[in-house]
């Protein structure tokens, strides 16, 4: 129900939001303060998408608890958990979009953690950043980017 709650409440967000680093937060300002009840949607998709991440754990700790991860259902266990990391980059890349101080910043830091990956493999990690980025540093192209895969 909170997934079908963040399709609706998403779609009439887009009407409102700017993906551009000039306007983007003032777009979400602009939701907030003066469209009519524009809080109401807002919250309402940052509150099911809460929902959705919680019973997302719930039900991950729930099947590991229970041994649901064991044989025959290990491929079920293993897509399970690309799904909740799936889930779990929505969350991120929507956190990020009303591109204030917190959203910039998360996004910078997240955006830099496949960097880590060139310890094993030389070169990979830098050159995912710079695909998730769309360049060495956050900016307009990461916003649309951001915004495209949310």
């Amino acid at each position: 129900m909170a997934l079908l709650v963040q399709f609706g409440s998403g779609l009439l967000l887009t009407f409102y939001f700017t993906p551009t680093v000039a306007d983007a937060c003032s777009s979400v300002a602009l939701l907030q303060l003066w469209a009519a009840d524009g809080w109401f949607p807002r919250s309402l998709h940052r509150w099911a998408s809460n929902s959705v991440l919680l019973a997302i754990l719930l039900h991950l700790c729930r099947v590991y608890l229970t041994g649901g991860f064991r044989k025959p259902r290990e491929l079920t266990w293993i897509s399970g958990a690309f799904l909740a990391l799936f889930a779990l980059a929505f969350g991120v890349s929507g956190y990020s979009l009303p591109w204030d101080q917190v959203g910039f910043w998360a996004l910078q830091i997240v955006s830099a953690l496949p960097e880590t990956v060139d310890d094993f493999a030389p070169g990979a990690g830098v050159a995912t950043v710079v695909a998730i980025r769309g360049g060495f540093s956050v900016g307009q192209e990461t916003l649309s980017r951001t915004c495209t895969a949310h």
